[in-house]
Formats: C-alpha cells, sequence, structure tokens
C-alpha cells in the first residue's frame, strides 16, 4: 500500500479513536461519585403530657426550658403552699416576680401550714371562689387525691410543685426536681472524701413528704455500692434547724463514731454543725446538705459546711405558675418538668450566692 493510501486509512481511525475518547471524557476531570446521605437522627418530639427527662445520677445540669403561655387573657391563680420555710419562701418571692412580669396574672396566695385539712380547705375555696388555675405544694404527698379529685372535678387545671404526689394522674401537672438525685449527688461527693468507708448518718425531713423519702433512697443507693460504708443511724428532723441540732446532740451524746452527716437540706445540716461545733468536733466530720440556701452557702464560704445540693427554688416557682398559665391558655405542655439538681462543692459555691 502506498504512503497516500496508509494516510487516508488511518485518518477516520485517528477521528473515531479521539470520539471514543471525547466520550469517555476526554481531558475533563470526571467528577466524584456523590456519597449517599447518611443517615440523620430524627429528632424526638416531646409528645404532650410526656415528663421532660431528668437529669442522670451526677450529671451538671444546664438551664430547663419553662412553659410559655400562648395566650395573655386576665386570669386568676391559687396557690397554697407553706409560708415558714426559708427554702419555699424563695420559690414564693419567684411566684410572685413571675406574675409581676405578668400583668394579667393574679395570684391569690395562701399559708397552708402544713396541714393536709387545711389545704384541702383551701383548694375547696380557690373552687368557690372561681379561680382558673391551682397550684400547690403538698403538705402531705401520699394524700393528694382528695384535692386532686376536687380540682379535677371542677374542671379546673392544677399545678404540683416541688413535692411530687404518690398519685398523679393524666391531666394533672407536675414542676420540680427529682429527688432521688439529690440524695445521690450528695452521698458520691461524701463517700469520695470518706474513701468509701466510714459511718454516716442520715437527717430526714418530713416522712410523709416525697422528697425525705427519695433524697434518703438516693443516700441509700450510694451507700450500698460501698462495702465499707455503714448507715449507723438515721431520725427525722422535720426540714427544721433546731430539731436538726437536737437530734445531733443525742446522736453525739452516745459516743458512737460518726464520719458523716447526710441532711435531707440545709436547715437540718446547719443545726447539726451548730450541734457539732459544741461538741468540739468541727471539721472532723462531714456535714452534707440540700438546697444551697443563702445561710448553707454562708457556712460553706467559713469551711463549715462541705457539701450541697442546689435546688433551684426560682425555677420551681416560676415554672409552676407558668405550667398553670399554659394550661389556662389550652396548651398542651409536658405532665411533668424536671427542673434539674446541681452539686454544690467549695470549689464552685461561689457562683451560686446569687442565684
Amino acid at each position: 500500500m502506498s504512503s497516500l493510501k496508509k494516510s487516508l486509512f488511518l485518518v477516520p481511525v485517528l477521528m473515531l479513536a479521539l470520539a471514543l475518547f471525547a466520550a469517555c471524557g476526554g481531558t475533563t476531570p470526571a467528577s466524584n461519585p456523590t456519597p449517599a446521605p447518611q443517615a440523620q437522627p430524627t429528632p424526638t418530639q416531646a409528645a404532650p403530657q410526656q415528663p421532660t427527662a431528668a437529669p442522670s445520677a451526677g450529671q451538671q445540669a444546664g438551664e430547663v426550658a419553662l412553659p410559655v403561655p400562648s395566650c395573655n387573657k386576665p386570669m386568676k391563680i391559687g396557690v397554697s403552699m407553706l409560708f415558714d420555710d426559708r427554702w419555699l419562701t424563695t420559690m414564693r418571692d419567684a411566684m410572685t416576680a413571675y406574675a409581676k412580669e405578668h400583668p394579667n396574672i393574679e395570684l391569690v396566695m395562701v399559708d397552708s401550714k402544713e396541714d393536709v385539712a387545711i389545704q384541702l380547705g383551701q383548694v375547696e375555696n380557690f373552687i368557690a371562689q372561681g379561680v382558673d388555675a391551682i397550684v400547690l405544694v403538698p403538705a402531705n404527698t401520699d394524700a393528694t387525691d382528695p384535692m386532686t379529685k376536687a380540682a379535677q372535678d371542677a374542671g379546673i387545671p392544677l399545678v404540683y410543685v416541688n413535692r411530687k404526689p404518690a398519685n398523679l394522674p393524666e391531666g394533672v401537672v407536675y414542676v420540680g426536681s427529682n429527688s432521688i438525685d439529690a440524695g445521690i449527688f450528695q452521698m458520691e461527693w461524701i463517700a469520695e472524701k470518706l474513701g468509701g468507708k466510714g459511718n454516716v448518718v442520715i437527717l430526714m425531713g418530713n416522712l410523709s413528704q416525697e422528697a425525705a423519702q427519695q433524697r434518703t433512697a438516693g443516700v441509700k443507693q450510694v451507700a450500698a455500692k460501698y462495702p465499707g460504708i455503714k448507715i449507723t443511724k438515721e431520725q427525722t428532723g422535720n426540714w427544721d434547724r433546731a430539731q436538726g441540732m437536737a437530734v445531733m446532740e443525742n446522736w453525739l451524746a452516745t459516743g458512737d463514731q460518726i464520719d458523716a452527716v447526710a441532711s435531707n437540706n440545709d436547715e437540718m445540716a446547719i443545726g447539726a454543725l451548730a450541734a457539732i461545733e459544741a461538741a468540739g468536733k468541727l471539721g472532723q466530720i462531714i456535714v452534707g446538705g440540700v438546697d444551697a440556701s443563702p445561710d448553707a452557702l454562708e457556712e460553706m464560704a467559713k469551711g463549715r459546711l462541705n457539701v450541697t445540693v442546689f435546688q433551684n427554688a426560682k425555677g420551681q416557682g416560676q415554672g409552676g405558675i407558668a405550667a398553670a398559665a399554659a394550661l389556662v391558655c389550652g396548651d398542651k405542655i409536658p405532665q411533668i418538668t424536671w427542673i434539674p439538681y446541681e452539686l454544690v462543692t467549695p470549689e464552685n459555691f461561689r457562683s451560686y450566692m446569687n442565684r
């Protein structure tokens, strides 16, 4: 074959090759394949009347979103709670402050005097007055059924605050802290400081109330994990400083070894500290409380109180009134709103002094 014929033969072959190359992408970089989208977790929507998640033991909790009422129509809310209590007074002040910030809300506040019969009568009076909602700090968490029934029969929204009733039926709301966590937080710290061994006594609150029952249960739950820790004494001081002091004096008078005091609240813990100081044993016995009250934080600043657990009085107070207002507006809110506890130690107590 002549050179001309060879050239004519190669031209179409070359053209065909170039066409095939271009079809495969030529010199244009091939685009990388798009990766398949990774499965994303589906956000869980909180169903109406379901509790907000309670904090796990030992977890330092952040702020909790409180109910936000969808209306601002005028409403009257009846509140029954004990007045003669330092911590509850802080919570009551928070309720009043919330109402001042929301001029459409009028509060009618009465002292339950920690008496079941008196409190039931107050609920009946609220119903007769035609209040729009009722908020209760129950005198006895095992005896709330008559109050609950009265409110439900009258069709009036009911919110329990701070002390969770033993029976919380559908449609009735609770705003407060998960009491067992306070005992767990407190005792975990004490157990660590004791090195896992020692004799611990428990000052308990009012035994008819869920807070005393569950905080004590939390202390015992942690202590059970340590073979070297013994719960040697437990007695009620009814949340009272003077009673806490008297109980501690009696315990010290026995001469039995006491390495730590786990008190259900700060008031009894402060009373115990006074007894310990009078016995010349200050600094020899670890003392823990619950609430992180201003008086307790002052004791910690002096190096006397070893540990406490912050219970958010303002959060519970504001949350209780906000929940009641939301129910009056017809809003669907969680049946339980947990206001988390927070461990307070000599290392972080100053950040709680203005809370």
